[in-house]
């Protein structure tokens, strides 16, 4: 088995984890490299993104008074006390904990859709970190300042501005994060992460242009990080060719997102 596209140059995006502060430009992505910083400060809020602005792409807390609105509790020695609030309202059934339903609830794209629930179960699976089903708030905000760095690789990509990663950027984002990926290979991510829609013709009218949305764009750079990495550990003369017996396919598959 071949793989045609090892990293050779350019930055990687932040997926595996959160990613350091400052920005200093990575070394060359070998399998996907380690994760750089965002491309500047905290993004305003774009692409209709909701409040709270700095984060973007994510939960709001209804206002006070709203039905069903409890005001949270102390924050935690040390804890950002907004981001504390936007735990407590994400956490709606005051557990202390957040699962993958009431992060599925507070996350959305720029166009107000919500995220990808796969997205999201795939999130909870890298900074649940206890591996208890959900995260607390050392979790969250971990998870949070990780989606506020994809947001900075997003918008760099998306030229644009449309909301949406189209063929050409998803192109030029995966060469960039090292990512030499033959025609067929992109055109089937494309169409893996931006499945083509059943509504009417009135219905396509009004959405939004075609194209890989912020949470599948995550999850496609994720995915072909694993992937990748997958693959360098079991090519161990670094040819670019490796031969695997059917239970080493079916373990490598299955252990990815």
């Amino acid at each position: 088995m071949s793989y045609g596209g090892y990293g050779s140059g350019g930055y990687a995006p932040p997926p595996g984890g959160p990613p350091p502060a400052g920005y200093a430009p990575p070394p060359p992505a070998t399998y996907g490299s380690s994760p750089p910083a965002p491309y500047g400060s905290s993004p305003p809020a774009t692409y209709g993104s909701s409040p709270p602005p700095a984060a973007g792409y994510g939960g709001y807390p209804p206002p006070s008074g709203a039905p069903g609105y409890r005001p949270p509790m102390g924050a935690p020695p040390g804890a950002d006390p907004q981001l504390w609030t936007w735990f407590s309202t994400v956490d709606t059934d005051h557990s202390g904990s957040i699962n993958a339903h009431e992060l599925e609830r507070a996350l959305i794209n720029g166009d107000w859709t919500p995220f990808d629930l796969d997205t999201v179960k795939m999130l909870m699976s890298i900074f649940d970190t206890d591996r208890s089903g959900t995260i607390g708030f050392n979790e969250f905000a971990g998870l949070w300042k990780y989606i506020k760095d994809w947001q900075n690789v997003f918008r760099h990509f998306d030229r644009d501005r449309s909301g949406s990663i189209d063929g050409q950027e998803l192109r030029e984002a995966l060469s960039q994060f090292g990512y030499q990926l033959s025609p067929p290979i992109l055109d089937l991510i494309q169409r893996k992460y931006d499945p083509p829609t059943k509504a009417s013709s009135a219905a396509v009218a009004r959405m939004p242009p075609p194209g890989i949305t912020f949470d599948r764009f995550v999850r496609a750079c994720v995915v072909i990080k694993q992937l990748s990495e997958a693959f360098g550990r079991l090519d161990t003369d670094r040819d670019g060719w490796i031969q695997i017996n059917y239970d080493q396919f079916m373990q490598t598959v299955l252990q990815l997102p």
